[in-house]
């Protein structure tokens, strides 16, 4: 844990300047954490978190809502790595441009940036479309990127649901 972590700011009130103003001195010490927990709360639909022992902060907000499903499609589930006999000349770069990571997909129906979830698999996880298949896969093929060519390989093939979410 680095010093900054451990800082612990004690504003205090040392009086009134001429001019009218709360005149704040800083004081810093080393001996506890600024946020020594982080407790979630939900009161009703909401999700807040508790940080300290008095600050609720809200975790989602109306401007970012939880994503809605607008269409559900019936596809076999596949698995690749970057692996050059299962790739083109550049195997860390997607059909996108971005660097290969977890929560990758290749698709050929969907557009690049499509948000899509495989439920009966991994449930609540959202992947993002941002490579292709083979022409000859079709549009109702998804492919799932691992990072090694082994863990692709005992993923297997699974026939399956994808919800496509909306933005």
């Amino acid at each position: 844990m680095n010093i900054c972590s451990k800082i612990k700011i004690f504003p205090i009130i040392s009086g009134i300047l001429i001019i009218g103003i709360p005149a704040f001195v800083l004081f810093f010490t080393t001996e506890t954490d600024i946020v020594s927990e982080k407790i979630s709360v939900s009161i009703g639909e909401e999700k807040f978190s508790l940080l300290g022992e008095n600050t609720l902060i809200g975790v989602s907000s109306p401007s970012d809502p939880e994503p809605r499903v607008i269409n559900k499609l019936t596809v076999i589930v596949t698995a690749y790595s970057s692996t050059v006999w299962e790739t083109d000349s550049d195997p860390f770069i997607t059909a996108a441009g971005t660097w290969v990571r977890d929560g990758i997909i290749a698709n050929n129906l969907l557009p690049f940036g499509t948000k899509v979830r495989l439920p009966e698999i991994y449930g609540e996880k959202v992947f993002v479309v941002e490579d292709r298949m083979n022409w000859k896969k079709g549009y109702y093929h998804v492919d799932i990127w691992f990072s090694s060519y082994w863990e692709a390989k005992e993923f297997g093939a699974k026939n399956t649901y994808i919800e496509v979410l909306e933005g």
